[in-house]
């Protein structure tokens, strides 16, 4: 149903009466057209980008003792230049290259059913949609993104968001015109597909943004809400796809990590995750048996010492 309707006339449509979140959506936006609605979707994006990163730039620059445990890569932090830097060209990519994009392609999603009109979807509508809309930007993501590390693709076009090593919030959205288009693709596909409302298209800009955003933190915590979400990759998951660099063949799902695994591209990430274990194995061992009074050696004997003299 069009957007552009008063709530009498909304109502007449519908057969039955505006519940109070409809009258208040037609009470604001009845005199927009659903045009004007989809075109507010690129200031929800650049809003959505700027409020997810600033929490985690915020811990960078306080280095808060309690949250400085959980940065994935502590022995580095990007310069604060570095930072204004990617923040000024993140901005200036979303200008020159999704607003104009933004601007012309509602033709597109307009024939898709997109619409800012009444009923509203309801919640359980709405988080069935979102799901399908992260699965299937996560697989379209995972072809695309790795075919952006087959070599030209890499030295054309990806290099640019590689060149932090070390994520940072700010550095989700830093790449390469091209590449923003690209991967533009599955991230409109499932509202593309799915014939959804224009909230709910919002919602996902919105989410897909702070998932980009907490991936790219450089902080893995372990109270993070996401971590209820089976499958679900997260800071410390993306964070080695980037400490490896342009040599990474790995790890290149956006969301989910059910795609490298199914596809054997997360094997040098399980390698290290693995040796990690080991080696925390180890010490713990090593403290352990110091605790007791015998020490491991390095062909991995144990000594007994009397450490318990009695007179």
């Amino acid at each position: 149903m069009p957007g552009n309707l008063t709530a009498h006339q909304a109502e007449a449509a519908l057969g039955r009466p505006l519940t109070w979140l409809e009258q208040t959506w037609v009470i604001h936006t009845g005199g927009w057209k659903d045009y004007e609605l989809y075109c507010l979707t690129f200031f929800i994006l650049v809003a959505g980008y700027c409020l997810g990163s600033l929490p985690f730039l915020t811990l960078d620059f306080l280095k808060i003792p309690f949250f400085e445990k959980y940065r994935i890569q502590p022995t580095y932090r990007n310069s604060y230049s570095a930072v204004v830097d990617c923040f000024r060209s993140v901005l200036g990519d979303m200008f020159m290259v999704i607003l104009p994009l933004n601007l012309t392609s509602f033709p597109f999603f307009s024939v898709a059913g997109i619409n800012g009109g009444v009923p509203l979807p309801t919640l359980p509508e709405m988080a069935i949609q979102l799901a399908t809309f992260f699965i299937v930007e996560d697989f379209g993501n995972y072809w695309l993104h790795r075919w952006l590390h087959t070599e030209w693709a890499y030295k054309t076009i990806h290099w640019k968001h590689h060149e932090f090593t070390t994520p940072m919030s700010f550095a989700a959205s830093y790449a390469h015109p091209l590449e923003i288009l690209i991967l533009g693709i599955p991230s409109f596909a499932g509202p593309a597909i799915v014939r959804c409302h224009v909230i709910t298209l919002w919602a996902w800009i919105v989410l897909r943004q702070w998932e980009a955003v907490e991936t790219h933190s450089g902080y893995h915590f372990p109270w993070s809400p996401t971590k209820l979400i089976p499958f679900y990759g997260g800071a410390e998951y993306h964070d080695y796809h980037h400490f490896v660099g342009g040599k990474s063949r790995g790890n290149f799902a956006s969301v989910f990590t059910w795609c490298d695994y199914i596809y054997g591209t997360d094997k040098g990430y399980r390698y290290r995750k693995d040796f990690e274990l080991r080696q925390a194995a180890a010490k713990a061992e090593a403290r352990a048996a110091a605790g007791l009074g015998y020490s491991v050696l390095a062909n991995g004997g144990q000594k007994w010492e009397d450490v318990a003299k009695t007179s």
